[in-house]
């Protein structure tokens, strides 16, 4: 079993940059893919920016692509994403989700139904 807990959230003006985290515990934590997902209010739950289990491959939404990165340090079993430019639609719960993959290619995956473990979420409010 893999515990997720997202931190970082917060409430700032559009312009204003944020990082979140994902602090899991799991072993072999580079045997997961982690992906980051939010729900804005009366939204369904969408993917954002995914991150390959060793950080070799990332992938974005159009919607944050430019200004959200993805990164993640295996020794310390954290994943984050920096939030950049942050705009009033990008208010939401953050949600950070994983999978295993032991494959030793990187996998990469946006689609919910392929996460395994998730968080309990991280409110980012950004006003205008």
């Amino acid at each position: 079993q893999v515990q997720l807990v997202e931190s970082g959230g917060g409430l700032l003006r559009s312009g204003g940059s944020l990082r979140l985290s994902c602090a899991a515990s799991a072993d072999s934590f580079e045997d997961y893919v982690v992906g980051w997902f939010r729900q804005a209010p009366g939204k369904e739950r969408e993917g954002v920016s995914c991150i390959s289990q060793r950080g070799e491959n990332t992938d974005y939404s159009d919607a944050v692509k430019g200004r959200f990165t993805v990164f993640r340090d295996n020794p310390k079993n954290m994943v984050y994403l920096q939030m950049d430019n942050l705009k009033p639609e990008d208010t939401a719960v953050y949600y950070c989700a994983s999978y295993v993959d032991a494959a030793p290619s990187p996998s990469l995956s946006m689609l919910e139904d392929e996460y395994e473990y998730w968080g309990q979420g991280t409110q980012v409010t950004v006003s205008s």
